[in-house]
């Protein structure tokens, strides 16, 4: 099961400073962590929310760390691109994968795949025992249709206003966090339904 999926930034934008990192967007799936543990069960509900919105926020920095590493490995500074070149731009995009340890921040032990498209990142954070080649799968699928159809490239892109476009997605793709093996015909209905709901 896919625990979270989050978009945030992932290089300085005019609004932070250089090692800064906002989370832009988030959706957490499951049960709540903070109800299940003994040491979280008398917490508010206001508490668990800011608890769970820290536990992302974490999750966040450590993808901005490697976003920022595996480009200073690389010796390449993103592209940047327009609208309509979104293909491009995720053809380009940085990607990586990494293992968050028990209590680092989540209970248990998680798998991390993340994809650096010029200023943003997306990220899963999964179950270890998921399949992550399905994980990749889903991710570049769900980036590629928020790139796409939420126009999330050039400047003047305010994710925070799409929120609920993002969450019709996740629906479609990645149900109750559950990752999908489509066959052919099936992605083919689900990118029609997409692309149907999105041009309303």
């Amino acid at each position: 099961m896919v625990r979270c999926f989050l978009i945030h930034t992932v290089c300085p934008i005019s609004a932070l400073s250089a090692g800064e990192c906002r989370v832009l967007y988030s959706r957490v799936f499951g049960p709540d962590e903070a109800v299940l543990s003994e040491e979280h069960r008398e917490l508010s509900p206001e508490e668990r929310r800011l608890l769970q919105k820290e536990k992302v926020a974490v999750v966040a920095r450590q993808v901005h760390s490697a976003v920022t590493l595996s480009r200073e490995a690389s010796g390449r500074q993103p592209v940047e691109m327009v609208p309509g070149e979104e293909a491009l731009a995720l053809q380009d995009a940085d990607s990586g994968v990494a293992r968050l340890r028990a209590g680092d921040p989540f209970d248990q032990e998680m798998s991390v795949l993340w994809l650096g498209v010029q200023s943003l990142g997306f990220t899963l954070v999964c179950e270890p025992h998921e399949n992550l080649l399905l994980a990749e799968g889903t991710l570049r699928n769900l980036t590629r249709h928020c790139l796409e159809h939420l126009h999330m490239l050039g400047s003047g892109s305010e994710v925070l206003l799409k929120s609920s476009r993002i969450d019709v997605l996740l629906s479609r793709l990645l149900p109750h966090g559950q990752l999908l093996f489509l066959n052919h015909r099936f992605a083919q209905s689900l990118e029609k339904e997409v692309a149907a709901y999105m041009a309303k």
